[in-house]
Formats: C-alpha cells, sequence, structure tokens
C-alpha cells in the first residue's frame, strides 16, 4: 500500500502543470497529512521531485511547491516499424532528451534488427551521457500479433521470418535493462495519455498510419488491450467490397486498400510510379509512397484523388470503430502520417460527420501533437509508468 500511495502522489505531481504544494496534495489524493509528508520526503531523497520555490496561499505560511524532477528517470522506447527504427530517450515528464532514427535492417532474419536496437539504445545512453542506473527499463513498440507476458513476437503479417522470437528476454540478454514489449498502435495511444492527458479528452480512438494500419481505444484514460494483449488489428475490416483481394479471402480490407504498400499499387496501376515486385523491400515502398504524397500535395490532381480515396476509404473504418466504442475524439500518427495527413484532415472529419453511425455528438479528428515519434514515445511512457505509475497491480499481496 505505501508504495502505491507514492506512485499515486508522484502522479499526482508530475500531471499538474504548475506543480503541487504538500496542502494541495492531501486535498488532491485524499490521504492524511502525515502520509503524504512522509511519502514526499521519500521521493525527495529518491530525486524523484524537487521543491521548486514557494507560494502565497493567502493567510497563513507560504507553501512550498513541488515538482517532478524530469532528471529523476529516464527510460528508452523503441518503434520497430519494417520500414523504419526509431529510438528516443524520454525523461520523466515525458520529454525527449535524445533520439535516432534508422532503417530496418531488410530481411527476414530477426537478430540484425535485434542487433540494431541494441546499438541504438547503447548510443543513446552514451550520447545522452545520462547515468544507467536512472534508466528505468527499455520499451519496444512492435508490429502485433503479440504475447505480451512473454514479449514475444508471433508471426507478424509485416515481419516475414519473424516465428515466435523473443524479443523481450533478447534485448534484456543483450541491453542489460528491463524490457517491457507493447504493440505499436497500444503504445501511441499511451503516448497519449502519459505526455498529453493533461489536454486530452480520456476516451479516444487512436488511428495508426505506419506500414500496417492499426487502431487503439482508450476509454476513461486506460488502454484497451483485449485478452491477448492484441486489440486493434484492423487490418481485415473491409473498407471496399470491390476493391482488390485479400489473404484473408475477402476483398478490399485495409490492408489492401488504405496502406502506403496498397497505394503504391494503385499508384503503379494508374502510371503514377514504376511498378514494384510483391516482394518489394520496404525502403522502395516507402520511397515511392512519399513521391506520391508530395505530388499530391503540389497539385497533381491523379495523386490527389489517390491519396483521397485511401482518406475515404480509412474513415469507413473510422466510422464504425467510433459507432462500436462512442468516443468523440480521433486521434492520427505513425512514421507515414505527416506525409498523408494535410489532405487526411481536410476530407475525414467531414466524411465522418456524414456518416450515418456517426449520431449528432461532435467529433474532434486531430493528429497527434507528438509528431512521428509518437509510438517510440509511448514504449518509453510505458516502461515509467510500469516503473513509477499508479498500477493496480501494486495492491496486490504476493504469496
Amino acid at each position: 500500500m505505501g508504495d502505491f500511495n507514492q506512485t499515486v502522489i508522484l502522479d499526482a505531481i508530475r500531471r499538474s502543470e504548475q506543480g503541487l504544494s504538500r496542502v494541495e496534495l492531501v486535498s488532491a489524493v485524499g490521504l492524511a497529512p502525515q502520509t503524504v509528508s512522509n511519502i514526499v520526503r521519500r521521493l525527495l531523497d529518491s530525486d524523484l521531485v524537487t521543491e521548486a520555490g514557494k507560494t502565497s496561499g493567502g493567510a497563513g505560511k507560504p507553501r512550498t511547491t513541488l515538482r517532478v524532477h524530469a532528471a529523476g528517470s529516464y527510460a528508452v522506447g523503441v518503434q520497430l516499424d519494417p520500414a523504419v527504427t526509431t529510438s528516443v530517450l524520454l525523461d520523466l515528464m515525458g520529454t525527449v532528451v535524445a533520439r535516432r532514427q534508422v532503417e530496418t535492417p531488410q530481411g527476414n532474419d530477426p537478430a540484425q534488427v535485434l542487433a540494431t536496437i541494441t546499438a541504438e539504445a547503447s548510443a543513446l545512453l552514451t550520447e545522452s551521457r545520462v547515468d544507467r542506473e536512472r534508466v528505468a527499463g527499455l520499451g519496444v513498440a512492435t508490429p502485433g500479433p503479440i504475447d505480451k507476458a512473454s514479449g514475444t513476437v508471433l508471426d507478424p503479417p509485416n515481419l516475414l521470418g519473424w516465428h515466435h522470437v523473443p524479443l523481450g528476454s533478447a534485448l534484456a540478454s543483450s541491453t542489460g535493462l528491463p524490457v517491457l514489449v507493447e504493440k505499436d498502435v497500444s503504445a501511441a495511444a499511451a503516448a497519449e495519455i502519459w505526455v498529453s492527458g493533461r489536454r486530452s479528452t480520456p476516451s479516444f480512438l487512436f488511428v495508426y498510419i505506419g506500414t500496417g494500419i492499426g487502431c487503439a481505444v482508450a476509454l476513461d484514460g486506460e488502454v484497451l488491450h483485449g485478452v491477448s494483449g492484441n486489440a486493434g488489428e484492423i487490418g481485415h475490416l473491409v473498407t471496399d467490397v470491390s476493391g482488390p483481394p485479400c489473404s484473408c479471402g475477402q476483398r478490399g480490407c485495409v490492408a489492401v486498400t488504405c496502406t502506403p504498400r496498397s497505394l503504391v499499387r494503385e499508384a503503379a496501376g494508374l502510371g503514377l510510379t514504376a511498378v514494384l515486385p510483391p516482394d518489394a523491400a520496404d525502403s522502395e515502398v516507402t520511397a515511392a509512397f512519399l513521391d506520391i504524397c508530395g505530388a499530391a500535395l503540389a497539385g497533381d490532381e491523379a495523386a490527389g484523388r489517390l491519396v483521397d480515396q485511401a482518406a475515404a476509404r480509412t474513415a469507413r473504418a473510422v466510422a464504425t470503430l467510433r459507432a462500436m466504442f462512442d468516443v468523440d475524439h480521433v486521434i492520427f500518427g505513425g512514421p507515414f502520417w505527416a506525409p498523408v495527413s494535410a489532405r487526411y484532415l481536410a476530407a475525414i472529419p467531414a466524411l465522418l460527420a456524414g456518416h450515418p453511425v456517426a449520431g449528432e455528438r461532435p467529433l474532434e479528428v486531430t493528429g497527434t501533437v507528438l509528431g512521428e515519434d509518437v509510438t517510440a514515445v509511448g514504449a518509453a511512457c510505458l516502461v515509467l509508468d510500469r516503473a513509477l505509475g499508479p498500477r493496480r497491480e501494486r495492491l496486490l499481496l504476493q504469496g
């Protein structure tokens, strides 16, 4: 109980933009003044909070404001996308203090990717000169499906050759850090809650635009994970019944109508780009995708229609999910969100507003405030939350 109360107080201070005094903490968390005072003393001794001057509260002595010491703890977050691997070092306030990005090694050998993540994490810590003892761990956001409990990646369709790869245990061995493995889109949603919690709605859909398309649902500030930790696999929602065939046996699924690879394939059919082989490297697909998006932004009508069509298909999937989960905010993000963001944000709000299942409540549609690093940031946030957050599991007695 003492550990749980400590995390509750630390979280309350972190979420307050101006910081909180001990008196304000008593009111905010409902603990006795002496309990709050004892816990604050431990947090100060642990260098997790700091005293940041005094404020006058009217009558009585000025109150000492407590704020989180951002350098009190850090976490490494890695986004493993088939095209790019992004690594960040996050401080306790959710600020990125170091960042690296490289192309994800091609081929079907997970060992190459593991070596890359290990090297990138080591380089982050070296460049930032952060005391390794203050690093709470390493979070990795990966395409699903995964076995979250064991940190194993289970045959993801966008990572060919990854058959039951023990990503968590392998990285723990190679980095010497505690490792947490999460689905990419769930990590992105966690970032919105952790870093943007003071200004965002607690319930939202996060739509991930990467090599694949995924969706996470947050309700009342909690990301829904599902019984296996793989909620949000929307690749086989049908968005166009007359669309191309999908490997699942249906036609017009998200996986073959909304992804960068599907957009490049359709552009090639229209003569807008060169025809790529079905097994083209992700780097080739990325280059062609960026060219198409650039042409659309530059005013090319054919490229613009193609991107707008992908936006309309994405909107159909989102409308169904919005109706299912009754949220009033949709957030887009991911490594390939920026190239389509302008046209998507111009088209999708009106498409959703006019959808018959949308109802009359206003719906906010935005891009993430955290930029293209949102998923890597989320992976690091989850590490900090596991180490220092007020999680219910802390209340369970160990037999």
